[in-house]
């Protein structure tokens, strides 16, 4: 018994001895890449950008054989990105070149472990120029489209998992595009394009959406709701439909949210900005007996006020506009007016039209009238004087 636990320890600290190794050596590696990625970020033009990216490209190829680079926390790297799968199997490294025109090169790696066959495998993702066309095809990892992906999501699919991702292109100095994606793993191969976004009766294998650059687009995974909320994009103007440069959210939002291993989209949805189990709040409110605050609890779920069985709902709610309220006011007859003046003081008088032609109407006549009218009621006040 005490040379098994003599062993055990001795293989304990072996162990431990060989993981600070190849945290020792992965740091340096690190090292290097910085320095490298600092030369590339400072590079002047595309021909230096391409000499000091290929070269920052073969030592990160070099630090990734290492299966311990599905794990470490390359925080010195600040301008790329690395993406992990809440699983742990999968890691997506991308970073993005701006040339000398303001488009944009990806590079990237895909890191995964299969637990069936426990092997470590490295992928390389090289971009392929598809110009203004999009691709709707399955799209291998040496023909990629390039993105920064941002986020990635497993889903099962059987006894196998597939990982939908959410990505970014910086696409022109006109525009940006968003995009979602699905990447499946077999053996060594990457792939990207499973048939798994359906909308109306369409299903698609990726979805692309393009806006104007001088905006931003929602588009985000909510792990608690398991939907993918988006701004709905429409033309700045009619005139501007198809152009799709112009296009911005407008303060409406969809959703695709997983049924059945297919991503379904749901269109005007509501955004809630909280998490899915707090349904109540607590707010401190007077009490009208006392003069005290108390404490009191509030549902706080969204209530439609059309629907007729919810509090104070029922109500049809139409938007008021000046046309509106102008076909409001002629619905209102003049005799209906004229009781209202009778039964109330408070109302105004009617306004009667002024049929008297406006180049004919003079202050002057107006005084006359005044005199005239003042001058009847001095007779009659002496008239009746004298009859008194």
């Amino acid at each position: 018994m005490y040379y098994m636990k003599l062993l055990i320890g001795f293989i304990v600290v072996l162990s431990c001895g060989q993981l600070s190794a190849q945290d020792d050596v992965m740091a340096a590696q690190e090292d290097e890449l910085v320095s490298l990625l600092d030369q590339l970020r400072s590079s002047k033009d595309d021909a230096e950008k391409k000499s000091n990216n290929d070269k920052f490209k073969a030592e990160f190829a070099k630090a990734l054989e290492s299966k311990s680079a599905l794990t470490h926390q390359f925080t010195k790297l600040n301008t790329v990105g690395f993406i992990d799968s809440p699983d742990k199997l999968v890691r997506i490294i991308n970073w993005n070149v701006e040339q000398d025109d303001k488009t944009q090169r990806y590079y990237g790696y895909v890191l995964h472990y299969d637990k069936r066959k426990k092997k470590y495998y490295v992928t390389e993702l090289i971009q392929d120029l598809y110009g203004m066309n999009q691709p709707k095809e399955v799209v291998t990892s040496y023909k990629w489209y390039g993105a920064l992906y941002y986020k990635i999501i497993p889903v099962k699919r059987g006894s196998k998992t597939v990982y939908t991702v959410l990505g970014w292109d910086g696409n022109t100095t006109m525009s940006n595009i968003k995009l979602l994606d699905v990447m499946y793993l077999t053996g060594k191969t990457v792939k990207f394009g499973l048939p798994m976004f359906k909308t109306g009766k369409t299903i698609h294998r990726r979805m692309f959406y393009e806006h104007a650059e001088k905006v931003t687009m929602t588009l985000n995974y909510e792990e608690e709701r398991k939907r993918i909320m988006m701004d709905h994009l429409s033309p700045e103007s009619p005139t501007m439909k198809g152009y799709y440069s112009f296009y911005v959210p407008d303060l409406s939002y969809d959703a695709f949210k997983l049924e059945k291993g297919k991503w379904i989209l749901h269109e005007d949805v509501i955004g809630i900005n909280r998490p899915l189990e707090n349904d109540e709040q607590v707010v401190y409110v007077k009490d009208p007996r006392t003069g005290k605050l108390k404490k009191q609890v509030i549902d706080i779920d969204w209530q439609n006020p059309e629907d007729a069985n919810a509090p104070a709902g029922g109500n049809e709610h139409v938007a008021v506009t000046p046309e509106g309220e102008a076909k409001e006011d002629k619905k209102e007859s003049r005799k209906d007016r004229k009781k209202k003046e009778k039964s109330d003081p408070n109302v105004p008088a009617y306004d009667k039209k002024d049929k008297r032609d406006p180049n004919n109407i003079s202050f002057f006549d107006d005084m006359k009238k005044s005199k005239r009218k003042k001058r009847k009621e001095a007779r009659q006040r002496r008239k009746a004087g004298r009859r008194g």
